[in-house]
């Protein structure tokens, strides 16, 4: 399936090409432009604060954030994230999960949730208004279209517009429980993609947010994110 990604991979190459020839400044902007941004060292909160309800930013008594072995542990024990400090736009999102063993109420009996809202905007909340890449078992991928103020955000798939709620991803390609899972987010102008493990399962266009803070969410549920990169896209 040949998708709006694809065309991109083709126009970088072909932006390059004209760098190289037009000399050595405009290729330098090029790349510049297409450099990988590591969003987490995999040691310290740098690029990032925490937002726990009822506490504030970068207050946690729980200790529902933590960092191990290069990566992000959340507990889950609270409804809560984990924030970019800076907003973004035009970008490939790359990140890892892997689901942790405890749960929590009130989600202590359903399956296990959490996701990755991006172009959040508006003051800090659980949750801000925004676009998700939801991670959930068994619906890893699928859109939630979260509100606030002004109203829900929208996005068109599949020819159809939607404000607000849920739209179900094209397949399920998330790994058993316990592995880790890379979870590819693209957005280019209103177009915006999700990729599980390599194969796509969500495409929209005309998303009326493009540009906003990329959050990591506490649901209820034990979770590790790690290699978390993003790569300007031109």
């Amino acid at each position: 399936m040949k998708t709006w990604s694809h065309t991109i991979a083709v126009g970088a190459l072909a932006l390059a090409a004209v760098g190289i020839v037009a000399g050595a400044g405009s290729s330098a902007r090029a790349e510049e432009q297409g450099k990988v941004i590591r969003l987490f060292d995999g040691k310290t909160m740098k690029n990032w604060y925490t937002f726990v309800p009822g506490e504030g930013k970068n207050q946690d008594s729980k200790g529902i954030f933590k960092i191990e072995d290069g990566a992000f542990h959340v507990s889950g024990e609270k409804f809560a994230y984990l924030s970019t400090e800076k907003e973004y736009d035009n970008y490939k999102l790359s990140l890892e999960f892997k689901w942790g063993t405890k749960k929590y109420a009130p989600r202590e009996n359903t399956v296990r949730d959490a996701g990755v809202l991006y172009h959040c905007v508006g003051e800090d909340k659980v949750w801000m208004k925004s676009l998700e890449c939801q991670i959930q078992e068994g619906d890893t991928g699928d859109m939630w279209l979260t509100g606030g103020a002004g109203g829900a955000p929208s996005l068109t798939v599949k020819g159809q517009k939607h404000t607000g709620g849920r739209v179900v991803k094209f397949a399920d390609y998330e790994k058993p429980h316990g592995e880790w899972n890379k979870v590819v987010v693209i957005c280019k102008g209103d177009k915006i993609e999700h990729w599980i493990n390599g194969k796509l399962n969500m495409e929209g266009t005309e998303a009326s947010l493009t540009k906003g803070k990329i959050n990591l969410q506490s649901e209820g549920a034990e979770i590790y994110y790690r290699n978390i990169t993003l790569e300007p896209l031109q």
